[in-house]
Parts: structure tokens; C-alpha cells; sequence
């Protein structure tokens, strides 16, 4: 086979462990984005992303593929574009007040329209609203650049489902999805996909019905949090240990309850209510119990405030006289991605509030000025701990809690400390 000439539009945590496992796997590939400052640290082997490649870091890994030339970065996507035979945009698509915001999206697939050689192949991979590669890319494809697609250029919808943290290892055991309407397109899309997939490939020739079930697969688990959440809620009145009943559910073969947390974040779940809306209010539908999972998932960091007070206010502390320190600034546990991050609205809240708020995680790179260089130093003199996240395997905040205030408030979201272990004064409390 001949050797592939692979351009990925958006080098973020799809996009450059995609680029990389095609790179590993014999492909020439050239990552584009448009945050300059990501392309010059790229191209020095540096990436804040945690992935692992048999052993390696993507650290590692990077390196080795820009030494041998198989990966390459730039921010000159019609460039790119014109050395490739196959485009992939992971470029994603942002919400701003429930509204999906394209400009991003459509710039790069203006930059593949406008410089596509004929006879290539366009992947889409970003998460869409359903309809967008037929009736958005498709049309915007042929207008500029002046080919068909199914004859002489090809286009599919292969949607990630990749889980991060296991992103080298799941885009070659997770069954892969393809959209496309004509045979052509399924196949260059399959020979593709092969290239670093082990696992099954399902094809279906409507484009829009596998956007959306990616959509659904996310939104599932929307719901499912959100049913966890109110579990946890009458776990709690009742005064038991929702975590527990939870386990105990679950060992029920069909039955896969999840756990509960201060919130979701992440760049797929919280939008995926808002990709599936958007098509729902076109074709004149509404999605009440979607709309009212996404509510109630969107407002447990408030929920999470409020209990905070509350603690507090029985052992006779006022929030805004309180230093609150925080585990966890990540979307979720071991992860360096604080995008739509709960935990960064929760200490945003809380410092509105009045607080004084000391936040640690180990893996977050980003800077906020609530952010300190050591879990010791944010519970050194706190009043309260919220364990948001586990930041690394064994992580054990008990032996810090010494250094707090006097009646410390612990709250633990993740079911990691044993009561028994804690000053008798202070007031524990377990999501």
C-alpha cells in the first residue's frame, strides 16, 4: 500500500494522539491548528496532554515522530491541505448560550475546500450537530472547490469515541463508525481507518444518522449522571452511602448506574444536549427529559456551593470569612483537561462569594489566579476540602487535613476518605 499523506485539522486531545497513531502506524502526517503558541511547543516534542502509548508518554512519543519526519506541525492549513491525499478535521464546535458556534469549524473546511486535491478523501471527526457533514460540509466541499463528492472527491462522517487517557489504545480496539453515502467514500474511509484500527468497522450509508448517535452516546451519559445525581440526593436523606448503593445496583448484569460527582465537564457531554437541540428546534421538536438532565447537571456547582455554606455555617463559620481549599480543577479524575471544568466554576463561585480559595491539581497547566503550586499549601489553614478529583493513583489528602483550621468542613465527592481517620471535630460529608 501505498504510503498515506494524512492532514488532521485541530491538535487537541483528538487530534494529536489521532496524528501520532497514524504516524506510529506508517503514515505521513501533518497536524494543523491555529493556536500558533500550541504549533511552537509541538514542534519542540512538548504537549501538556497525559496520554501513553505502550509504555511511552505522547511526550515520547512526539518526539520520536517529529525526529523521523513522520509528524509535522503547522499553522498553515492550505498548505497542509495540498500535501495530503486524506483530511481530517477534529476541529470542535463550541456552545455560547445553547447555541453551537460553527466559525471554527467552517473555517477549516473552507481551508480543505479551497486547496483539496481531486480524488482525496475528507474525514470528519468532530462531534456535529446531526445533518452538518451532508447539509454543511458536503455543500460548502463542492461549492469552492468545484468537485463532486462521490466522484471525484469522497467524504465521510467517523465520529472519535475515544475515552481520554486511553486514546492510543482505543483508537485501535473501539468499533469505528463510518458515515458516507456512497460506496466509494465507505471504502477509502475503511482502508483509512484500518491503518490503526484492530476492531470492527460498522458502515452505514446515511452520514447523519451516525452523527447522530454520537451525539446519543454522549447524551446518555448526560442523563445517566443527571439519575445518579438525584439518587445521591435521597442516598444522602436517607443516610446512606450513595456510592454504595451504586455498587450494589450494579452488580446487576444490565444495570450500569454511574457515579456521581460535583458536576460534568469536558468538551462532549456538556454540549451534546445543545448539537441535538439544535436539529430538534428545526424540524419543530422539543427534548424535555434531555433539557432537564443538562439543567440538572448544570447546576451542581452551585448545588456544591450552596452545601458548602451550609457545613460551614454549622460549625459556625461564615463563607466569606473561610479559606476553602480545592482537590481537583480537572473535568475529571487523573486528567489535565479543565475545559467546562465543574470544578473551575466552583472555586470561580466561591470567590465571588467571598472566600479565599487555594485550588491544586497536579495536571492542569492552565493558570487562575485561585490556582497554588502544592496540595499542602491549599489546605495549609483551610476551613473547608472539597475532593473534587483523585489527582493521581493513591492520592491520600488525610495526612493535610492536620494543617486546617480548627472544626475543619470535609467534603468528599469522590469516596475517598475514611471517616474514621478525621479529627473528631470536624464535619465530613460524602456526596
Amino acid at each position: 500500500m501505498m504510503k498515506k499523506n494524512i492532514t488532521i485539522f485541530g491538535q487537541g486531545y483528538v487530534g494529536l494522539p489521532l496524528s501520532l497513531s497514524f504516524a506510529i502506524n506508517g503514515c505521513n502526517v501533518i497536524g494543523v491548528d491555529s493556536d500558533v503558541a500550541l504549533c511552537s511547543n509541538l514542534s519542540q516534542g512538548k504537549t501538556h496532554q497525559t496520554e501513553k502509548y505502550q509504555g511511552k508518554s505522547i511526550q515520547d512519543v512526539l518526539k520520536e515522530q517529529l525526529d523521523k519526519g513522520t509528524y509535522q506541525i503547522t499553522s498553515d492549513g492550505a498548505w497542509a491541505v495540498q500535501q495530503a491525499d486524506t483530511i481530517i478535521v477534529t476541529v470542535g464546535i463550541p456552545v455560547h448560550d445553547g447555541i453551537p458556534f460553527y466559525d471554527y469549524f467552517d473555517a477549516a473546511c473552507q481551508t480543505v475546500a479551497e486547496n483539496i486535491n481531486r480524488g482525496s478523501l475528507v474525514l470528519i471527526r468532530s462531534t456535529v450537530v446531526p445533518g452538518t457533514t451532508q447539509n454543511r460540509c458536503q455543500s460548502l466541499l463542492e461549492d469552492i472547490s468545484g468537485y463532486k463528492t462521490g466522484l471525484e472527491i469522497f467524504l465521510a462522517y467517523v465520529p472519535e469515541r475515544i475515552a481520554e487517557g486511553k486514546a492510543f489504545e482505543e483508537f485501535e480496539t473501539m468499533p469505528t463508525l463510518i458515515g458516507a453515502s456512497d460506496i466509494i467514500s465507505q471504502q477509502k474511509a475503511a482502508e483509512i481507518i484500518q491503518i490503526n484500527s484492530k476492531a470492527e468497522i460498522i458502515i452505514s450509508d446515511s452520514p447523519t444518522a451516525v452523527e447522530t448517535s454520537k451525539v446519543l452516546e454522549n447524551l446518555q451519559r448526560d442523563a445517566n449522571i443527571a439519575i445518579a445525581q438525584e439518587f445521591a440526593r435521597f442516598a444522602e436523606a436517607a443516610g446512606m452511602n450513595i456510592f454504595e448503593v451504586i455498587h450494589l445496583a450494579n452488580t446487576h448484569k444490565r444495570v450500569n448506574i454511574l457515579n456521581p460527582g460535583p458536576g460534568v465537564g469536558g468538551y462532549c457531554i456538556p454540549n451534546a444536549f445543545y448539537y441535538l437541540n439544535a436539529r430538534a428546534q428545526e424540524l419543530g421538536l422539543s427534548l424535555p427529559l434531555l433539557e432537564l438532565a443538562r439543567k440538572q447537571n448544570d447546576q451542581l456547582p452551585d448545588w456544591i456551593c450552596k452545601k458548602t455554606v451550609e457545613l460551614l455555617r454549622q460549625n459556625g463559620k461564615e463563607l466569606n470569612h473561610c479559606k476553602i481549599a480545592i482537590a481537583g480543577l480537572a473535568m475529571k479524575d487523573f486528567s489535565p483537561d479543565d475545559r467546562l471544568s465543574p470544578a473551575i466554576d466552583i472555586c470561580t463561585k466561591l470567590m465571588q462569594s467571598g472566600a479565599a480559595v487555594a485550588a491544586f491539581d497536579s495536571n492542569v497547566s492552565s493558570q487562575y489566579p485561585f490556582k497554588v503550586e502544592s496540595f499542602t499549601e491549599a489546605v495549609r489553614d483551610a476551613d473547608a476540602l472539597l475532593i473534587l478529583n483523585r489527582l493521581f493513583e493513591g492520592f491520600d489528602p488525610v495526612p493535610g487535613i492536620a494543617s486546617m483550621a480548627s472544626r475543619p468542613v470535609i467534603m468528599d465527592t469522590k469516596n475517598i476518605i475514611d471517616p474514621n481517620l478525621l479529627p473528631l471535630e470536624s464535619i465530613f460529608w460524602r456526596l
